[in-house]
């Protein structure tokens, strides 16, 4: 493992800066104690422009390299879960209901650690873009950031994030070109019939029978209207219906995702839906609307990008610390934004062996903080090399 010796002399101030964000862990663009924590851990490193309040609490930090050339996007998010945690660590969450159960606060970490050392440094040409954005858990912080500007207003020409993979080898990086994260939309299904007593259901339009029949038959579309070879997922998770146990009521309520990886299977998905929905409804005697919400939209890493980081994780990890070619995943994620943006790569980083994130159980390893700050740091060297 090629760790930069600086970066290594860093880990403990790594491993404390993060540990007190484990502990203030805040909730989408809603983060002003974490905000304000990165704005003066970067003002104490003393980058050349700290630039907050985009998309409310998220920051842009600047550091100039020795003469001109491009500038490099590297992106760390940093927002909570509404979930209580049940580490049992010392610095565990001081905000009831509230925990960084997705490794937000080590990625925030990795990039302080990154930054110190490239601003001591400056061993590249042109700029490198320090982007801490918030709100990747829910409200898409990453759309907004790049809504807001960011990309033109800071002359980023490509971007570059990493996220923590428990279960996975520890210190082992994971990528590939083109999709690598599925797009996550949501659904939302209103079934209207005629409510009356269990007894006489003669004399009701059952809307519980006809929500039972549009779940099965949405399926279908996974078995009957989808290529094999593709990855599709739909998950019906929530119907609500009914108040007691001798009353057919007049409403039910369906709701689910939708996990695609491209806009043509996306559209092929609402169509049919919308199809299976209403005419199943009226099947069964009942009025049925569909409410899709179309939420973050595929990961997708530049090929050559992708290659380009892989080969510079190496550098760190080793070659057999690389997976190129791993498979997609059907979770989402809002870096998707920024790649759509401009050219770049998303990876993945091993932890070891813990609980998965998203678990009340969950927690960073402080220990991968170096490799990832020595990967943000390496890819930023070889990139924009001092000529």
């Amino acid at each position: 493992m090629a760790i930069i010796n600086r970066i290594g002399d860093l880990a403990p101030d790594m491993a404390a800066w993060r540990q007190h964000l484990h502990s203030i862990p805040e909730l989408s663009f809603d983060c002003p104690k974490t905000s304000a924590f990165i704005k003066e851990r970067l003002q104490e490193i003393g980058v050349d422009e700290v630039h907050d309040g985009i998309a409310q609490t998220g920051i842009v930090a600047i550091i100039n390299g020795q003469g001109d050339g491009p500038t490099i996007g590297l992106r760390a998010d940093f927002d909570a879960l509404p979930i209580t945690e049940e580490t049992g660590v010392d610095y565990a969450s001081t905000h009831p209901g509230q925990m960084h159960a997705c490794g937000h606060d080590g990625h925030t970490a990795m990039l302080l650690g990154a930054a110190k050392y490239l601003n001591e440094t400056r061993n590249f040409s042109g700029r490198v873009a320090l982007i801490f954005q918030p709100a990747e858990e829910a409200g898409g912080g990453g759309e907004i950031m790049v809504q807001e500007g960011i990309m033109d207003r800071f002359d980023i020409g490509e971007v570059y994030a990493i996220h923590n993979a428990p279960g996975k080898d520890f210190g082992k990086f994971h990528t590939r070109g083109g999709p690598i994260m599925a797009a996550a939309d949501t659904f939302h299904i209103h079934v209207t019939g005629k409510g009356g007593h269990a007894a006489r259901p003669h004399d009701t339009v059952d809307p519980v029978v006809a929500a039972c029949a549009i779940v099965t038959a949405l399926q279908t579309v996974v078995s009957r209207n989808h290529k094999p070879l593709e990855q599709l997922v739909i998950s019906t998770t929530q119907i609500h219906t009914g108040t007691t146990d001798n009353v057919i009521p007049e409403e039910a309520y369906i709701n689910g995702t939708v996990r695609t990886f491209s806009k043509e299977v996306q559209a092929m998905v609402v169509s049919r839906m919308e199809q299976i929905v209403a005419g199943t409804a009226a099947a069964y005697g009942c009025i049925a609307k569909l409410d899709f919400e179309f939420g973050y939209p595929p990961t997708v890493n530049d090929a050559a990008k992708a290659g380009f980081a892989a080969q510079v994780a190496a550098e760190v990890a080793g070659a057999a610390g690389v997976e190129q070619n791993v498979e997609p995943v059907m979770g989402a994620e809002d870096f998707s934004y920024m790649l759509e943006a401009r050219p770049g790569a998303y990876l993945m980083l091993g932890q070891g062996e813990g609980a998965g994130v998203h678990h009340p159980k969950y927690n960073f390893n402080d220990e991968i903080a170096p490799i990832g700050a020595s990967f943000f740091a390496r890819l930023v060297e070889t990139a924009q090399p001092v000529t």
